[in-house]
């Protein structure tokens, strides 16, 4: 394979144009076209980008015939995608979640290991920098607690509030925390779509952990938080400033005095970390760090949440969510 990696972007709404950006900035990869079913949206990101624009991604996948694609579709088209990718021994990076059945998330993952190829899910918060230096460094959390929210936008309809934001944070978790879960409960709402809007999850984990996980799109002030509780410290992560807090309580004669300590490390952008990963892992052979398994875990969570909320076990399975 060449040095330079030929890389094409399927789906150039708000998140694909960031994508095709940064491919188009980061060294060794060579945007070579975009792809939208909105002809006017093609036209323009391929323009801006200097690159061929295709509304048929069938078409742009045999024709332009790149090594690697970003699909940034709605979630009911990422198997459809990412199969016919995958086919034609292309690597894939598809956005989350993965897919919106489990069925699905199973044949990709397939379909990519008989092809030997990089399939990896767009979990971007895995490269926060903050995210990053918070997992080298927790233990044993024995309390998480997650908030997501913010103001109401028509641009995510296909799916509610637990696959567009709550997955961030169950896939977070799940990644710090290593023990099987127990048990589920949860709850939620719809405000202003067909989908929840509001959704509220509380995960126990055999080895004692509890999660607690609260996603709203409906909420008038953004919030993007992380706490981790342990046995002899208070972290606490900003997602969007990607800042850390870790507090501590030592005794002082005969009270305690609280000592805050404010970690400084390189802040990088999360989506550029996450296209870089994804090309070297291609160049490099190996597996991302999140491959098409740690996609289906969070997924098959969420399904439960899904479940949980609206009292539909099938959810998830065969049909969509």
């Amino acid at each position: 394979m060449a040095s330079s990696l030929r890389v094409g972007v399927i789906g150039v709404g708000h998140l694909g144009y960031h994508h095709a950006r940064l491919y188009s900035e980061i060294l060794g990869a060579d945007l070579v076209g975009v792809v939208d079913s909105n002809e006017d949206r093609a036209h323009y990101v391929g323009d801006t980008m200097g690159v061929p624009s295709f509304t048929d991604f069938r078409m742009f996948l045999d024709q332009v015939k790149p090594d690697a694609i970003s699909v940034a579709v709605p979630t009911s088209l990422h198997y459809q995608v990412a199969s016919e990718a995958l086919k034609r021994g292309i690597h894939v990076l598809v956005e989350k979640p993965v897919t919106t059945k489990l069925e699905e998330a199973e044949g990709l993952l397939r379909l990519a290991a008989d092809m030997d190829l990089v399939l990896q899910v767009g979990h971007v918060e895995r490269f926060n920098s903050a995210v990053q230096y918070v997992r080298s460094m927790v233990e044993e959390p024995l309390f998480i607690q997650t908030r997501r929210m913010g103001p109401f936008s028509p641009r995510i309809s296909d799916v509610g509030v637990v696959l567009d934001l709550m997955i961030h944070d169950i896939d977070i978790i799940l990644s710090m925390v290593n023990s099987e879960i127990e048990k589920i409960s949860a709850t939620g709402a719809k405000v202003k779509s067909d989908h929840e809007d509001i959704a509220c999850a509380q995960i126990t984990f055999k080895n004692g952990t509890i999660a607690h996980v609260l996603v709203s799109r409906v909420s008038e002030k953004r919030i993007r938080q992380m706490d981790i509780m342990e046995r002899e410290r208070y972290i606490v992560v900003d997602f969007e400033s990607q800042d850390v807090s870790i507090n501590r309580c030592l005794k002082s004669g005969s009270g305690l005095v609280e000592v805050v300590e404010h970690p400084v490390y390189p802040k990088k952008e999360p989506l550029k970390m996450e296209l870089q990963h994804f090309l070297d892992c291609i160049r490099e052979g190996r597996q991302p760090l999140v491959g098409i398994r740690d996609g289906k875990r969070a997924l098959e969570v969420c399904v439960r949440v899904l479940r949980q909320i609206w009292g539909d076990s099938s959810i998830g399975s065969s049909v969509a969510v």
